[in-house]
């Protein structure tokens, strides 16, 4: 049999393993292990195995994902999620939809200390749900706007998914997280003004609120956000301005959380237990998943799937952009069956020698793999964030959460789209940092 058709026939494998919902890990683990063993022999796999998983588990690089990890563990037990929730609430809730814009400005906030889109989800989910369906809003606005502000997650830094992208593509980690502060800032922005016209058009989805907050109310809320501007500021601006790595970045950073968490006096022994099995859980999870990846890699480099793709398109003489769109509108159909993690796991190692024939930047790149990532987290019927949303807050129905999810995914592919045009959006900072 060809090596090409044995790469295909073990992508198709792996695709059948994930739809019976065998965990990720193993779905691509298995078709890897038999296809080496049929291409080559034991002593290769044998040899690939060792080889992968002693050069990459013990990489410098990963201890920077359980760090990140705790930061956002440690924020989420010391209160601070909703906190913010009632900050942004008390300056926007006199606005039609306030409460919405609250959800996605809280969430845009705390993803700047957690890292996680999920834990994004949920923990709004628990905080901003009730408030918004006891105060009559609609429900698909409620559950769409707190899984878009959920999204933000994965793209405001820290976030895990640029780590795991910089270690597949090889690129700079810092440069990576930096990339997402200005596309992050514009989603936000995107999504509060999606709120604002869909009220505009719908009052009736968000009622007008008659509370009143006074002025120093509103500025004494704030003191909460400073504890995530600091943390921001030296985490981030320690890597902006060359003071240490990411991976020094991301130990000062969960050292600070644990200090702040202290300070606040919200910490106690089973708290710090229970964010720490969290971290460990969610670590073990995307190591198994990175590890597994590169094994990938291996085999699919061993069957020249990657390769013989990109010719393909390559010959096919398109324009730049119209391969561009195949490639976002490959990953917005992947997205819809497939969990979005896996997703770019697999299909990063073929795309990729196709993305660098065609001249785009890597890291920028990165900005986009991460969009459409988000897509993925939203949309049906797979979409993950929907279904955290769905646990974390019953009283909303999947029905609701993917109606409003479809709305926010319209300012998702427009930030695409001006990304494209306007590619130093995304590399602005990272070209000037030190």
């Amino acid at each position: 049999m060809a090596v090409e058709v044995v790469g295909l026939l073990g992508i198709i494998l792996m695709l059948i393993l994930m739809f019976l919902r065998v965990p990720i890990a193993i779905a691509m683990v298995v078709p890897t292990f038999l296809g080496i063993l049929y291409l080559k022999d034991w002593n290769t796999l044998t040899t690939a195995v060792e080889t992968i998983i002693w050069n990459h588990s013990f990489s410098y690089t990963l201890s920077t994902i359980p760090m990140f990890v705790l930061m956002g563990e440690l924020l989420y037990v010391c209160g601070i999620s909703g906190e913010l929730f009632a900050t942004f609430r008390a300056w926007l809730s006199r606005l039609r939809g306030g409460l919405a814009m609250a959800t996605i400005g809280s969430s845009a906030l705390f993803a700047a200390a957690s890292g996680s889109s999920l834990a994004n989800t949920a923990t709004m989910g628990v905080i901003a749900s009730k408030e918004m369906i006891n105060s009559g809003y609609n429900k698909s606005l409620t559950g769409g706007s707190i899984i878009a502000g959920g999204t933000l997650g994965v793209l405001i830094p820290p976030s895990t998914l640029f780590i795991i992208y910089g270690m597949m593509t090889e690129q700079s980690i810092g440069q990576l997280l930096v990339a997402g502060i200005i596309p992050g800032i514009l989603l936000m922005v995107f999504y509060l003004v999606t709120v604002y016209i869909v009220v505009l058009i719908k009052p009736r989805l968000a009622p007008s609120i008659k509370e009143k907050v006074s002025w120093k109310e509103k500025f004494i809320s704030l003191k909460t956000t400073i504890w995530i501007l600091l943390l921001f500021a030296c985490v981030v601006g320690g890597m902006y301005v060359g003071l240490f790595n990411p991976t020094e970045a991301a130990g000062v950073g969960a050292f600070l959380t644990l200090i702040i968490a202290l300070l606040r006096r919200k910490l106690t022994l089973i708290s710090f237990i229970e964010a720490l099995s969290s971290t460990l859980k969610t670590t073990g999870f995307l190591f198994a998943i990175i590890i597994m990846a590169f094994l990938l890699n291996y085999f699919l480099i061993i069957t020249k799937i990657p390769f013989l793709l990109s010719d393909f398109l390559n010959g096919l003489a398109l324009p730049k952009f119209a391969l561009f769109g195949i490639i976002i509108l490959m990953y917005i159909l992947l997205g819809a069956i497939m969990d979005s993690l896996a997703m770019v796991v697999v299909t990063l190692p073929i795309i990729l020698p196709l993305i660098i024939s065609m001249d785009m930047d890597l890291i920028w790149f990165g900005v986009i793999i991460v969009l459409v990532m988000e897509l993925a987290m939203i949309s049906p019927p797979i979409g993950m964030n929907c279904f955290v949303l769905r646990g974390a807050a019953p009283d909303l129905s999947l029905e609701d959460i993917f109606k409003g999810a479809a709305i926010f995914m319209i300012p998702i592919v427009l930030l695409i789209a001006i990304l494209y045009l306007f590619p130093e959006i995304a590399l602005y900072l990272p070209n000037n940092m030190y």
